[in-house]
């Protein structure tokens, strides 16, 4: 199996020593895993970051086995990861598109929406501007994994449908970690009152 593609780092462990076990969303192969030899180094550790987009390569002689992987930066969103709102954004983005996508489906929707929002956090002059979207691409998430809102539930509430279904739906057993990222950035939101 040889992939190329440009793709979004949404996931990184790491694994041994030095290297990381990457998870990376494709528009064409889906969520794949790969293997980055010397991934924690100082040179590589910028270029894994979740959120950035890299030219990927990976290489495996089966489809079963972890693919070696290679990255090469093409844009590159770790200077957000230091302003508390947008680094929320990144971290429950892709927290919930690599805990929730199986491997190897393509989604090019969900890559698609994905890069659109994380576009929107880097660029938009306020999270008024990017926010409301975060609820749609929840919304997206749930429907092309055959899990469709009720009445829609594009907007968070007090009830908040989308939560609900993406906890009971797409995260049984590991709700803990990956939600908790959504409510720092609930929480984040509302400090700012852009919603949330």
């Amino acid at each position: 199996m040889i992939i190329e593609a440009e793709a979004l780092i949404v996931a990184v462990r790491a694994h041994g020593e030095h290297g990381a076990v990457i998870r990376a969303l494709t528009p064409a192969h889906g969520l794949q895993p790969g293997y980055v030899r010397g991934g924690r180094s100082r040179a590589l550790r910028p270029v894994l970051s979740p959120g950035n987009v890299v030219a990927l390569s990976l290489r495996a002689r089966t489809e079963t086995q972890l693919a070696a992987a290679t990255a090469e930066l093409v844009h590159s969103r770790a200077p957000l990861l230091a302003e508390p709102l947008p680094a929320a954004a990144i971290d429950w983005l892709c927290a919930l598109t690599a805990a929730t996508l199986p491997e190897g489906h393509p989604y090019p929707a969900v890559h698609d929406a994905l890069a659109a929002m994380l576009d929107a956090v880097e660029h938009a002059p306020s999270a008024r501007g990017w926010a409301p979207a975060i609820w749609r691409f929840e919304a997206l998430l749930l429907a092309e994994l055959g899990y469709g809102l009720a009445g829609g539930g594009l907007e968070p509430d007090d009830r908040d449908p989308a939560g609900d279904a993406i906890a009971r739906h797409l995260l049984p057993g590991r709700r803990g970690v990956i939600l908790a990222a959504r409510d720092r950035l609930r929480t984040r939101l509302a400090r700012a009152g852009a919603g949330g």
